[in-house]
């Protein structure tokens, strides 16, 4: 009995040695929990169309908070069964299931635990993962502090926002759009109990890494909700069978904005740096998605049409196929994950070639058959000729593409042998009235390419400059009637004492043209004695009006064949001065700003539409100008717009640089502007037979389908101050004056002494000052710069 006596007493002499040592040294050392009970989760930046669809997230951590009330029931019975039966009856630790864990780590080791969701938020919070007694009685004295602090819905909310759940997922919300692309709410049963059942390893029942071990955990999760009543029996039959259908990557965005959201996202850290991450600060931009999805389609859709036209460079490489299966599959899946992705073309490896088939395999080893139409741009490499650079063979890499085939009987699709474009793009719109960014598509591919060809390339305009000359001729009493001679000119060109004599794109000479049919047919002479005769000083300084930086524009004659460089995001900006009647805009992005509470930071205020403050053209300027632009689309480079659209309001001016370096189009209607650039960014020909009408006019076509669908056509009324003399505008203080009526028809003037050589080439910029940096180098400008003609041009 007295052995029994000493036992007992020892026994609570030791309990309560722990719990002096628990109380005494442990609980003081462990942390505030400052951080869940002023819980702030790290919320990304996000980034949205103007029509709130999500664009862009950035931030380590992709979490979406939400509140315990607005989490499924079913979603919170799925954990609960799973992770913490008792939660709501114990006070932070459950010592039932710590004495049966306990059992079972003495018998062999710490394999099983017994952390209860309240445990498992300290250790979250504040603790590491090691499975060490000393970590056990933190978690332990933390969950007593945080039970005390806390009511249980609190504790879980936490629980169900913070835990990590793989693919960089924090919290079930975010982890429903990972893994399903679904809201939480929009789960089933099955999806539910799989993601409940990710928490205890995050990566070994990941269901899209070890779907395997992933329905395993399920089923253990379904029995578990079945055992304690949360599902039926029907609902647990259901729940058992459903197949799981776990996206391929996670699902972010159903829009292609990349470029739109990192231009939102550098002005955002500008201004918050490192916060920007983690405060759930959101952007709402100005870009509509109807719109941003036809610039991008449009752009992909013209450079890879492009592509085709010059012909097939050959498999992106080769590889030599192992003879057994399994090597041979390993070896194709190890290469193609080498492959830069770019959406909508395959990497893929050819395993089998005859005259008329083409056999693939893809990174999942599905075999893809090739043939009939599917291979005609590849034709070349499939000739026993061929080169062994180009020739397809088991092997080479090529890229697939899929295409829709629809005929009266059915809509099918097939599969074509394409390659990566070499060339780039770019393409913006803005609304001609406020400047907000309607679409931005920077290039080709974000992933491929994240520089951004609408705001950072300075490129050549080429002819897409010319309204500008001529908007500057009408200020100095020039109108659309001015007769202007076509001849050959040769002048000084100050360089050993050569000449420069400027040239049509075809070569010939129309005598006399009026301005009007100068600037419809992209004529370069008649534009070049148009600019000598207002002064080139005048013309250059003119430019400013419209926002270009005069630096970049050499001060010669050979501005006015655009030998300059501007942005099309500039570009743009200046065009919508004629597509408004006159008036400057400052293209902006970003509508508002608000933080993860709803609190607005920034609002960008609506622009005044048709303020005088801002008025930099007279509007009958504005208007003449516009006049002849609805021409070119009309009768010149660009009438095959109109032709496209069939709209009698369009406006705009095509580009084509020398030996077609770049390809523009610039142009609107329905208040919106539209700029489509193509080039290399090596600057290299796009070929001779191409032009701006070739290259950037079909994006710009195939965009403003889809912008101009509801926007009615409209003409313009002539403003007060014109009058119609010679069949033609003219302001109404130069009626009946001969001065103006003709340039160079019948003497040459006198070259102006502006302190330029009329023909000097410039590169843009001052003399020696360097592009910006990462700007691509301009192209030197020869002096044939700007031709056009009137079926390519």
């Amino acid at each position: 009995m007295r052995a029994v006596l000493l036992s007992i007493a020892a026994g609570l002499l030791a309990v309560l040695g722990l719990l002096g040592y628990f109380y005494g040294v442990i609980v003081p050392r462990v942390p505030a929990i400052d951080a869940v009970v002023d819980y702030r989760p790290k919320i990304p930046l996000r980034i949205y169309t103007a029509d709130n669809v999500l664009i862009g997230e950035f931030g380590e951590e992709h979490r979406d908070f939400l509140a315990i009330e607005k989490v499924p029931a079913m979603m919170k019975n799925a954990v609960l069964a799973i992770e913490d039966t008792r939660f709501y009856s114990h006070g932070g630790v459950d010592w039932i299931r710590a004495a049966g864990a306990a059992r079972a780590n003495l018998r062999g080791g710490f394999r099983e635990g017994a952390s209860t969701i309240t445990m498992q938020v300290a250790r979250n919070f504040f603790l590491t993962r090691d499975k060490k007694l000393g970590r056990k009685a933190d978690e332990i004295a933390l969950a007593f502090k945080i039970e005390a602090a806390l009511k249980k819905d609190k504790i879980l909310e936490l629980y169900m926002n913070q835990i990590f759940l793989g693919r960089r997922s924090y919290g079930f919300s975010s982890a429903a759009q990972a893994y399903f692309g679904k809201r939480l709410d929009q789960l089933s049963i099955a999806e539910m109990a799989m993601l409940a059942g990710v928490p205890r390893d995050p990566v070994g029942n990941n269901p899209a890494v070890n779907p395997r071990n992933a329905k395993k955990r399920q089923m253990i999760v379904l029995r578990r909700m079945r055992e304690l009543g949360y599902l039926d029996d029907t609902q647990y039959a259901a729940a058992k069978e459903e197949p799981m259908r776990i996206a391929a990557k996670r699902q972010e965005f159903d829009i292609h904005a990349e470029y739109v959201a990192e231009l939102a996202r550098q002005a955002v850290f500008e201004q918050y740096r490192d916060e920007a991450y983690t405060r759930g600060i959101s952007v709402y931009t100005t870009i509509l998605k109807a719109e941003q999805d036809a610039a991008y389609d449009s752009l992909r859709r013209n450079v890879l049409a492009y592509d085709q036209r010059h012909g097939y460079r050959g498999p992106e490489s080769f590889i030599d196929l192992p003879s057994d299966a399994q090597e041979r599959a390993d070896e194709i899946r190890e290469e193609l994950r080498k492959r830069p992705v770019s959406d909508g073309l395959a990497a893929t490896v050819v395993t089998e070639v005859s005259g008329k088939l083409v056999a693939v395999e893809t990174m999942d080893g599905e075999r893809i058959e090739i043939s009939g139409a599917g291979l005609r741009f590849v034709a070349p490499a499939l000739a026993p000729a061929a080169k062994a650079a180009i020739k397809l063979r088991p092997g080479a890499v090529v890229r697939i593409a899929q295409d829709r085939v629809k005929d009266k009987d059915k809509d099918s699709k097939t599969w074509s042998i394409v390659q990566l474009p070499q060339v780039q793009a770019g393409f913006v719109a803005i609304d001609s009235a406020t400047g907000a960014y309607h679409a931005l598509v920077g290039g080709f591919d974000y992933g491929l390419n994240k520089y951004n060809h609408v705001t950072q390339a300075w490129r050549q305009p080429g002819s897409a400059i010319k309204p500008f000359v001529y908007s500057a001729a009408l200020e100095k009493g020039f109108s659309p009637g001015t007769r202007i001679l076509d001849e050959a000119l040769s002048m000084p060109s100050g360089a050993n004492g050569a000449t420069w004599s400027p040239q049509n794109d075809d070569g010939k000479f129309d005598g006399e043209v009026s301005m009007r049919r100068a600037l419809v047919h992209s004529k370069n002479v008649p534009t070049v004695r148009l600019l000598r005769a207002i002064e080139v000083g005048y013309g250059h300084e003119y430019l400013g009006k419209f926002g270009f930086d005069l630096a970049r524009h050499p001060k010669n004659l050979t501005m006015s064949l655009g030998t300059g460089a501007v942005t099309p995001l500039q570009l743009a900006g200046a065009y919508a001065v004629f597509a408004n009647g006159g008036f400057s805009v400052k293209p902006y992005l970003i509508a508002r700003i608000t933080d993860g509470n709803g609190t607005i930071l920034l609002e960008t205020p609506a622009p005044a539409v048709a303020d005088e403050t801002l008025r930099v053209i007279d509007q009958r300027n504005a208007f003449m100008v516009d006049s002849m632009l609805r021409d070119v689309t009309r009768f010149g480079t660009a009438a095959g717009a109109t032709r496209a659209l069939g709209r009698n309001d369009l406006a705009g001016k095509t580009g084509t640089t020398s030996d077609a370096f770049d390809g523009w189009f610039a142009g609107y209607a329905g208040n919106v502007v539209g700029v489509a650039w193509m080039g290399y960014d090596d600057p290299r020909s796009l070929g001779g037979r191409e032009f701006g009408a070739t290259l950037a006019m079909p994006i710009w076509v195939d965009y403003m389908r889809a912008a101009l669908d509801k926007r009615p056509a409209k003409e313009r009324p002539a403003p007060e101050g014109v009058l119609r003399e010679d069949d033609d505008w003219i302001y109404a203080e130069y009626a009946g004056s001969s001065e103006f009526k003709t340039i160079d028809m019948n003497e040459l003037p006198a070259l102006p002494d502006d302190g330029a050589e009329p023909g000097e080439p410039g590169e843009p910029g001052e003399p020696g000052q360097a592009p910006a940096p990462g700007t691509p180098a301009a192209p030197q400008p020869q002096f044939n710069h700007g031709a056009e003609s009137q079926a390519g041009g």
